[in-house]
């Protein structure tokens, strides 16, 4: 009994030594890694140290580019040219443990399980002592690979490879970030894609997939499906007809009876000239003709024909001038020529100033008929054509869209915001009583069917056509 008991205390004090020495071990080839911040010294100080560690005569360390090993750091070196003859054998034998995804060693058992070893074979020859290669593995993900040589042959190697896939699980992940954190950005995101691919391709990431079958049928039916494609414009409501009421003559302005937003009606006093002197001269006139018709009736009573006709044309002359002024007596008057509403000339400021005779006075446009006027791009009106149904959306009800029709196409562009536009007068139903001219907003015409893909981007592919065409003819 005492035999038996006594075995077990010793195993397990042996164990306690070994694991000691296993996380020692680990502790300062992890210390030696951590200690530099460069990538190619804190490398090469691991490859170092991990030579150091294990008795290797030489300690290589290498990276997956694409889909073979290319050697980064050399244990007392410097990393640099690790390429050549000399290299070529060690990174083969490097590729083949990642390829196969296991630690490979020469010479091994006999008893050992089959892999394929060409590489390492190679190796060795070269070398004459011993060989070990063992994957690098982040994440699940085979990275790169370790390689180490000894001169002369060695009986421990499973265990030595297993030591070091221990180290590796918890140094593997810190040499890689190190790695990637000097890789240019291209390449960095190169190797994301193709990892994401590689992930996608053998069913490791279901999520992902079910992500982009998802986006690739967004995608073809973006590019297949046709919906409405509208042309939107900045709008203005004008009304049907705008009438320009002008000053008769030339005078003073007596009085102001509306401002812009009134609304009138037709024969309703809109403002007044002032007319006194045009009265003063209608009662000379007026006293002119009296004079004149007497002179005739007294020429007639004496048979004085030659007074007679004298008398007949003077009498004539006052009428005609006495008509005139009249006239402009009515016309200093300004009436309303229609129900409607006044859209410009605010003169309530202007009372008694001296107005020019043909200056305009006052706009007025009918209450019940407008126009809307719709400035489109020159790239977009290609596709507009008469009769095409839209909808107006104004900036003062934003929550209304009224229907409109186009009626006329201008066929004359004029600059606007640094842009060619063309103006597209349409109309909208009777009976829009919120409408006032003046109103702006934004008007979408209905142009017909297109994809989303193509609405999204023709007119970038139009701009390209466009510069190709500028550049090479």
């Amino acid at each position: 009994m005492p035999t038996s008991t006594e075995t077990p205390v010793e195993v397990s004090a042996e164990t306690h030594v070994q694991e000691f020495s296993t996380q020692s071990r680990l502790l300062e080839i992890q210390a030696a890694l951590l200690a530099h911040e460069r990538e190619q010294v804190a490398l090469a100080a691991f490859a170092t140290e991990l030579a150091k560690q294990f008795g290797c005569t030489r300690a290589l360390l290498g990276f997956l580019r694409h889909t073979q090993i290319e050697l980064t750091a050399l244990s007392h070196g410097s990393g640099d040219n690790l390429v050549g003859e000399a290299f070529d054998d060690v990174a083969a034998a490097m590729d083949e443990a990642v390829a196969q995804a296991c630690s490979i060693y020469l010479p091994c058992e006999p008893t050992a399980r089959p892999l394929i070893r060409l590489g390492h074979q190679r190796w060795q020859q070269r070398l004459g002592g011993a060989v070990l290669s063992v994957p690098v593995v982040r994440a699940g993900e085979i990275v790169g690979a370790i390689g180490c040589e000894w001169l002369t042959t060695r009986d421990d190697l499973g265990q030595i490879a297993a030591q070091i896939e221990k180290v590796l699980s918890f140094c593997g992940p810190i040499l890689y970030l190190l790695h990637e954190r000097e890789r240019p950005w291209q390449q960095r995101m190169q190797h994301a894609l193709r990892r994401t691919w590689s992930r996608v391709r053998h069913g490791q990431n279901r999520r992902l997939q079910f992500a982009l079958g998802a986006c690739a049928l967004a995608l073809a039916a973006l590019c297949i499906v046709p919906m409405p494609y509208d042309v939107a414009g900045r709008a203005r409501v004008e009304g049907a007809q705008q009438r320009a009421l002008a000053a008769p003559a030339d005078g003073y302005l007596k009085s102001v009876y509306v401002r812009p937003g009134d609304s009138v009606r037709a024969g309703q006093l809109l403002l007044e000239m002032a007319d006194q002197e045009l009265r003063l001269e209608q009662q000379r006139w007026a006293s002119e003709l009296a004079q004149q018709e007497s002179a005739y009736a007294i020429a007639m009573a004496r048979a004085d024909r030659p007074q007679m006709v004298i008398a007949q044309a003077r009498a004539d002359q006052a009428r005609a001038q006495l008509a005139r002024t009249q006239t402009q007596l009515q016309r200093a008057s300004v009436l309303a020529p229609f129900d409607g509403i006044v859209i410009q000339g605010d003169l309530s400021q202007l009372v008694g100033s001296p107005i020019e005779r043909g200056k305009p006075l006052l706009v007025i446009a009918p209450d019940a008929s407008y126009r809307i006027m719709i400035d489109i791009d020159e790239r977009d009106v290609a596709a507009v054509t008469l009769g095409q149904q839209g909808a107006l959306s104004l900036a003062a009800q934003p929550w209304q869209r009224l229907p409109l029709e186009v009626t006329r196409i201008t066929p004359v562009a004029r600059a606007s915001d640094g842009h060619n536009v063309f103006e597209i007068e349409a109309t909208v139903p009777p009976g829009q009583n919120t409408l006032r001219p003046g109103l702006e907003g934004v008007a979408r015409l209905s142009v017909g069917r297109q994809p989303l893909a193509w609405t999204w981007t023709h007119r970038l592919v139009d701009w390209l056509r466009l510069q190709a065409w500028t550049l090479w003819g």
